[in-house]
């Protein structure tokens, strides 16, 4: 049984398809604007200037798939006022529609975007790390999408024991925030959370509508 439910993502081999993000809409029939899954597109870097006036480049790019991180210490539960965002005896957060008031307190809290507003319904929708089938023996939609496996589900300690605990990159926030279940394989140019010299030029893509 798994203990704390987490996803693995390798870098190193997501080609940044964005399968795992149409297959998270699909599955959970979301309105246009409402993104459980989202693909990063981050890039940077220049031409540097060496003392003997020759010139080398640092440019990078690579692609990161973000979703709800159920995290540990979770910033949406605790901007909650109406204890509609819960954390559940699996360590999934949730959302509790009934109780939900819509006042956007969560999706304001979260560092990575995860709480979406619902203007349709007027309520906060989130990824629910697809229950359903988790409960089936399956696992969630995105990672069976994943046509290279670079996204992956299995408990926290687990995966840090196969791959690592490996530091959170940009354009990630620091993982001191919020202590998020998420176990990162980072690509070759991976940079830290502290770089200001790269740019996420997929904005429309991630960002609430």
């Amino acid at each position: 049984m798994i203990k704390t439910p987490a996803f693995f993502i390798d870098m190193q081999i997501c080609t940044g398809c964005k399968t795992c993000m149409v297959a998270c809409k699909d599955k959970n029939d979301l309105d246009s604007g409402l993104r459980w899954r989202r693909v990063y597109e981050f890039s940077g870097g220049d031409w540097v200037k060496a003392d003997d006036g020759t010139f080398t480049q640092d440019v990078f790019a690579y692609y990161i798939s973000m979703g709800c991180n159920h995290c540990q210490d979770p910033a949406c539960v605790e901007a909650c006022p109406s204890c509609a965002m819960h954390r559940n005896e699996s360590g999934i957060v949730l959302i509790d529609s009934k109780k939900c008031v819509g006042c956007r307190y969560c999706e304001w809290a979260c560092p990575y975007s995860a709480p979406q507003f619902d203007y349709a319904n007027g309520i906060m929708t989130k990824c629910d790390f697809c229950q359903s089938q988790i409960q089936e023996g399956r696992e969630p939609c995105c990672v069976e999408a994943c046509p290279t496996h670079a996204l992956l589900f299995g408990d926290y300690d687990e995966l840090i024991a196969l791959h690592g605990k490996k530091a959170i990159i940009a354009p990630l926030p620091p993982p001191e925030i919020t202590c998020p279940n998420l176990v990162i394989a980072p690509p070759k140019q991976a940079k830290s959370t502290e770089n200001t010299n790269g740019l996420i030029q997929n904005p429309e893509e991630v960002k609430d509508e």
